[in-house]
This record gives structure tokens, C-alpha cells and sequence, in this order.
């Protein structure tokens, strides 16, 4: 499936790219993009042969946030406003939940609502000149888009109330001493690195995967007996799975198993090297 709107949605050897397509608003977020992201959030659940999701941006930038000029061209009352509001959760809710890994791959700016949609991934890969952003102070607004949820469980609270009161810019290398980008990668090289690293879950158990983190996102507000409950079901399904069989198998066999990332990340290592050799 390959659409080329205001969203591209595209499956790639078994990883969905949505890539936001508005560079010239930076990819800010108005009405229709916003539903474009949530269906294609569906899209990839649903899709079997889909085993991880990237999501990036076109043009050089990640998203500039909402689009002001489209959100405040009418007025709608504060009732009206909320209920817009509360109309997000319903796809970023899914894509926060979504049973499949989920890498943001940020090139330039993420700022405001794009900053949160990057903080809804398991994983951010940036660029040098990776900008993130919870610009809301700068115009009266707070936080939306989950920035209350996921901002303060990434880097704790107290740093997350000098993100979001200070409304300043996180450059790419603080991002990634604060845990908010798991790597840098250079610019050149940043769509190639996030499809070759959301790849890498081909291998696993996309149900095992998706339990697990169904279950860390649930952990921050559930007490140690629900948890256990949790891990106890979760446990029960995944033990009896062909995944798990097959992997028992391969290693009693003392072959390598097909999901091992510490392997994976010293074989890249090692292609960089003979790549790189003079």
C-alpha cells in the first residue's frame, strides 16, 4: 500500500513509513493530516505483514506542531475546542498502544503536538539538528497531545516542568542524555537506519512484543499485584506460541536464534567498518 496525500503511507519489507507531507508548513498538524495519521495508525494494526512502524517527515523537518493558521481560523467556543481536543486521544491512544514498535525518525524540528507525537514512539532516532520543542507556553497554551502522559514518565518530572514552562529548545545531543532520542544519526543516513532498525522486530514475536508493551505502558499506574496479574496472563499465551517453540528449539539445537540484538547491532557494526575501511 503506498498513498502519496498529506500522509504517505507505505509498507516496506514488512515496516509501515508514515511520513507527514506538508513541508511546507514544516508538516504541521491541521484537521486532515490529523485524521490521515489516525487511520494509517488502523492501518498498520490491522496489517498482519506489518511488523514495526516508522514515522518521519518530509522536507527536512519532523512537524512544527499544530497549524495555527487552519486551528484558529474560526472560532469555535471553549465546549466545541474540547471536545477537538478529546478527539485526538482516539488515534493517539491507539498509537501509543499500538501492539508493534513504533520508531519516530526526527530530522529538524518537533515541536508542540509533533514533539509529542515523536515522544508516542518506543524509540526516536534524530539528526544533529534534531530540535524538539514543547513550545505551548510561548502562546498561551499547555501541553496537548499526550505531552502531560508521556513527557514526565521519559524524563521525570522535574525536568519535564523545565521543558514544558520554559518552552526552550532541546537540541538533539541533550534529547539524547535526557532518554527522549535513543540515537543520532546522521542526516543523510537517518530514513535508511530507521527502516533497517524497525526491521530488526521481523524476527521477533510481534505478540510477545506487543504484550510487553501493553504492559510497561500500564505499569507507571498499576500497583505490583495488577502487574503481576498482567504478566502472569501474558506469560500463559506467549509460552504456548509457535515464536516461543521454534526459539526453544533453535537454542537447544545451539543454533542462533533469528532475534538476538546484541548480534544484530555487532553485525551493522561490523558492515560499517568494512564500508568504512580504507
Amino acid at each position: 500500500m503506498s498513498t502519496d496525500t498529506i500522509l504517505r503511507y507505505e509498507v516496506l519489507d514488512g515496516v509501515a513509513r508514515l511520513t507527514l507531507n506538508r513541508p511546507e508548513t514544516r508538516n504541521a498538524l491541521d484537521l486532515d493530516l490529523r485524521e490521515e495519521i489516525g487511520r494509517a495508525v488502523v492501518a498498520a494494526r490491522d496489517d498482519a505483514d506489518v511488523k514495526a512502524v516508522v514515522i518521519t517527515g518530509a522536507g527536512g523537518a519532523f512537524c512544527a506542531g499544530g497549524d495555527l493558521r487552519s486551528l484558529s481560523a474560526e472560532r469555535r467556543g471553549a465546549v466545541a475546542n474540547r471536545h477537538r481536543v478529546r478527539r485526538l486521544h482516539h488515534w493517539f491512544e491507539q498509537l501509543v498502544n499500538l501492539e508493534k514498535p513504533v520508531v519516530a525518525a526526527v530530522d529538524g524540528p518537533a515541536f508542540g503536538a509533533g514533539f509529542n507525537l515523536a515522544l508516542a514512539a518506543d524509540f526516536i532516532l534524530c539528526t544533529p539538528r534534531a530540535r524538539f520543542c514543547a513550545v505551548f507556553e510561548r502562546i498561551g497554551l499547555v501541553p496537548d497531545l499526550g505531552g502531560f502522559f508521556l513527557l514526565p514518565r521519559i524524563v521525570g518530572l522535574q525536568k519535564a516542568k523545565d521543558i514544558v514552562l520554559t518552552a526552550r529548545v532541546v537540541g538533539a545531543e541533550e534529547a539524547k542524555t535526557l532518554g527522549i532520542a535513543y540515537g543520532i544519526i546522521p542526516e543523510g543516513e537517518l530514513q535508511d537506519t530507521a527502516l533497517a532498525f524497525a526491521g530488526r522486530f521481523r524476527h521477533a514475536s510481534t505478540d510477545a512484543i506487543g504484550m510487553a508493551k501493553t504492559i510497561l505502558n500500564q505499569s507507571f499506574h498499576l500497583d505490583q499485584r495488577a502487574l503481576a496479574d498482567l504478566e502472569a496472563y501474558a506469560q500463559a499465551v506467549a509460552i504456548e506460541s509457535d515464536h516461543h517453540r521454534d526459539a526453544v528449539a533453535t537454542f537447544l539445537g545451539k543454533r542462533p536464534l533469528p532475534f538476538d540484538w546484541d548480534a544484530m547491532t555487532e553485525q551493522v557494526a561490523g558492515q560499517d567498518a568494512k564500508e568504512n575501511k580504507p
